[in-house]
């Protein structure tokens, strides 16, 4: 049984009770004690925790003097200094939890506490958490088969210094290696753009509109394997899906170096968007294994950013890749496709033994007998993700996502405004950054120097982008920061629209352009939001999915917007740009606007009932993730 609240009203126990109160904890299928302890917590929490929530409401009160009632339970005369004291005893290793960190706090590159509102780097870390009510700890124990559940321990508490120590060494072993993954994704599906300038079209014989359909394709190709490769991620584990996605489209970007006409290049496009199709959305979820929801976001926008990297260094590279035409008699653009081919392969097979598969599966090959994280290391990074986000607990990361999970997933209804914003949203973006190069070159600048000229719009983009991702979090709004793109970039479509760029200096149009794509990126945020408005594993898994499926489709209607026949100023083009803009500003508010009404609505409905009614509400529906009236959605 899982113990409740005192019949006092109190909310709390008294310790002429506490005995009775523990053997109620120790029955079969309560808390730890016994039997869970030694289960490794996997029938409930151990019997510290017991102590740690028996004493919750009584050691709050009884410091701060609130309730006069409860504390006369125990005797008139306790002092703080005796609560304290008694509270460190009974407490055991569980101990008080700690004060949530201030803001600045939550960041990457926070400083160390000390004075004002920093924290104290030795105070209690652990947070509050439904694991640490007696009325809805039992209704959140994650499942018996759980990879981590040898770990869970709702007593653990740690310190501010070791979990910043703790974060950074997992920015270093799996964030690092992740955005390097990222790397080389982007420059085997990006460096179509470096290859048109260097004559690829003409020498296969392709026209613009042939450029756009591979585009298009690739996209499409990209949008259709997300949700499959996602389910396939979550019956293999990330950890052997990423890597093996890896290997083979590095094979296919390698081919790429024999491409003999149309067929050859539409195909190629088709078979890279197939494979590489999921990788973003796995690596998402993978990623949420190990960090927080707050954490997560801005290690989006790291994630971003190294995708705008490989374009940097995609650009550099191709400046000494192209000039090998002529060697073995070959373009300089296949050398490009082979080269940069083979090195994702090197990444994909050393992926196979740099990612584990979770916190406390890091032993392996590459990683050692013993793994990456000593044992309390692991106990501070299963707890503190489960008590930021209990549903984890719920699927083991080699459970697949059943058909009526995922339909039930796509059916989630509250995600479906995050999807609309992805599908549009990178569109009046996205069109000219794909014909940038080639509207570079037009414009008289030699294959050379084109690639370099498209570094500084990169440079800036990176910029932006971090600054936008962390003002989302410290604000805590996401519609409002993520719509800031959109308002950025007004000004230079109506540039383009009204001004005859061939009429004005090249140099001029150059920089407008710069300014134009170097614009700050709002897909981390949005990706981050997604992940927070899920609410559960497989609604995380299958949303991400679907939104990156949005982006995609998104992708197609981009790349079909500038036609040939609009060339080369593409006034009916930017006229569609501009209108998707105006669209785009309605989207972002109006979907502030749903989520603030589904928050109002869920308010109400829950502050009319009574604690016995939520408790028997909570009892009944733990498993409905973003459904539940509790749930509130992040705007």
């Amino acid at each position: 049984m899982v113990p409740m609240r005192s019949g006092s009203g109190t909310g709390i126990t008294p310790l002429d009770e506490a005995d009775d109160w523990a053997e109620d904890w120790h029955q079969p299928g309560g808390g730890g004690g016994a039997n869970g302890g030694a289960n490794g917590g996997a029938n409930g929490v151990s019997e510290e925790a017991g102590g740690a929530i028996r004493l919750r409401d009584w050691t709050a009160r009884s410091n701060t003097d609130e309730d006069d009632d409860a504390r006369s339970q125990y005797g008139s005369e306790i002092s703080k200094e005796d609560a304290d004291v008694t509270t460190a005893l009974i407490f055991t290793e569980g101990g008080p939890l700690g004060e949530p960190e201030p803001k600045r706090g939550r960041f990457w590159f926070s400083p160390p506490g000390g004075k004002g509102e920093e924290t104290d780097l030795d105070a209690i870390a652990t947070q509050r958490s439904v694991f640490d009510d007696p009325d809805l700890a039992g209704q959140y124990q994650p499942q018996p088969d759980w990879e981590n559940i040898h770990r869970f321990d709702p007593s653990a508490r740690w310190t501010w210094r070791e979990e910043r120590a703790l974060i950074r060494k997992v920015d270093f072993k799996i964030m690092l290696w992740t955005c390097l993954m990222f790397c080389a994704l982007e420059m085997d599906r990006a460096n179509i753009r470096q290859a048109v300038t260097d004559d690829l079209l003409p020498e296969l014989g392709l026209t613009t509109n042939d450029y756009n359909l591979g585009n298009s394709l690739f996209a499409f190709s990209f949008l259709c394997a997300e949700v499959p490769s996602q389910l396939i991620s979550k019956y293999l584990g990330c950890d052997i899906w990423i890597p093996l996605q890896m290997v083979l489209w590095s094979l296919v970007a390698s081919s790429q170096f024999t491409l003999s006409g149309r067929f050859g290049y539409l195909a190629s496009r088709v078979l890279l968007g197939m494979l590489q199709g999921g990788f973003i959305p796995t690596v998402v979820l993978y990623l949420s294994y190990f960090y927080k929801a707050n954490e997560l976001t801005i290690r989006m926008g790291f994630f971003w950013t190294s995708m705008v990297f490989a374009d940097i260094f995609a650009a550099l590279s191709a400046f000494g890749l192209l000039h090998m035409r002529g060697v073995g008699g070959y373009s300089g653009w296949r050398w490009l496709f082979l080269i940069e081919g083979m090195v994702t392969l090197i990444f994909g097979i050393l992926s196979f033994g740099l990612m584990p598969a979770g916190p406390t599966q890091t032993a392996g090959w590459l990683r050692g007998e013993k793994g990456w994280f000593a044992p309390r290391e692991e106990v501070i990074l299963v707890n503190r993700i489960i008590r930021d986000d209990p549903s984890k607990g719920g699927m083991h990361n080699r459970e697949p996502v059943s058909p009526r999970l995922l339909l039930k997933s796509l059916l989630d209804f509250d995600l479906w405004p995050i999807y609309l914003i992805g599908l549009f949203n990178h569109v009046p973006y996205a069109t000219p950054t794909s014909y940038l190069t080639l509207s570079l070159k037009g414009m008289g600048f030699s294959t050379f120097q084109t690639n370099l000229l498209v570094i500084p719009s990169q440079v800036l983009h990176i910029v932006n982008m971090i600054i936008l991702t962390y003002v989302s979090e410290f604000t805590g709004q996401m519609s409002l920061i993520a719509i800031i793109p959109q308002f950025w970039a007004i000004p230079f479509l109506v540039f383009l629209r009204f001004v005859d760029t061939t009429t004005v200096s090249k140099w001029t149009v150059w920089l407008v352009m710069t300014f134009f794509l170097g614009s700050p990126y709002s897909h981390p945020i949005q990706v981050g939001w997604i992940s927070r408005n899920a609410n559960t594993v497989r609604s995380r898994a299958v949303g991400s999915a679907v939104y990156n499926m949005c982006v995609q489709g998104g992708s197609i209607i981009g790349a079909n917007i500038y036609r040939e026949d609009d060339a080369p100023h593409y006034t009916r083009g930017n006229t569609v740009l501009l209108s998707i803009l105006a669209f785009n500003i309605v989207l972002y508010l109006s979907t502030k606007a749903y989520y603030v009404w589904r928050n109002r609505s869920r308010e109400e409905v829950w502050n009319a009932m009574s604690e016995s009614e939520r408790e028997k509400y909570l009892a009944e529906n733990w498993d409905a993730g973003n459904k539940r009236l509790d749930f509130r959605f992040a705007s």
